[in-house]
């Protein structure tokens, strides 16, 4: 017999990554060494006002570097994953990765 996962191990998954549209916006900057706001808005599908707020939470806990400057006489903002972005989003990715594997399949004809 197969030892089932411990379900409240769902319940350790850091809260602030696992929120969809923030893990989707870590996802796109941990593929890049920065990008711009307009660049995220458009991959991410995200309206501009949700991507602030999720990324203004991001930005609090330090996970993201946001920097505001122009492109001549136009605002740019650039948007980057920290080093503890990064090491935040590794981390997830392993938790996930162990909740995920002790997930029985439910199409096993395995008893």
């Amino acid at each position: 017999m197969t030892q089932l996962p411990d379900p409240r191990s769902l319940l350790q998954l850091d809260r602030l990554i696992h929120e969809p549209a923030r893990l989707l916006i870590l996802s796109i900057l941990a593929g890049a060494e920065s990008a711009e706001f307009a660049f995220v808005e458009h991959l991410s599908g995200l309206s501009k006002g949700n991507l602030s707020s999720h990324l203004s939470k991001l930005e609090a806990a330090g996970l993201v570097a946001i920097d505001k400057s122009f492109r001549g006489k136009r605002p740019l903002t650039t948007l980057q994953l920290t080093p503890a972005g990064r090491q935040g989003l590794a981390e997830y990715r392993k938790q996930l990765a162990a909740v995920v594997a002790g997930i029985p399949d439910p199409n096993s004809t395995d008893s």
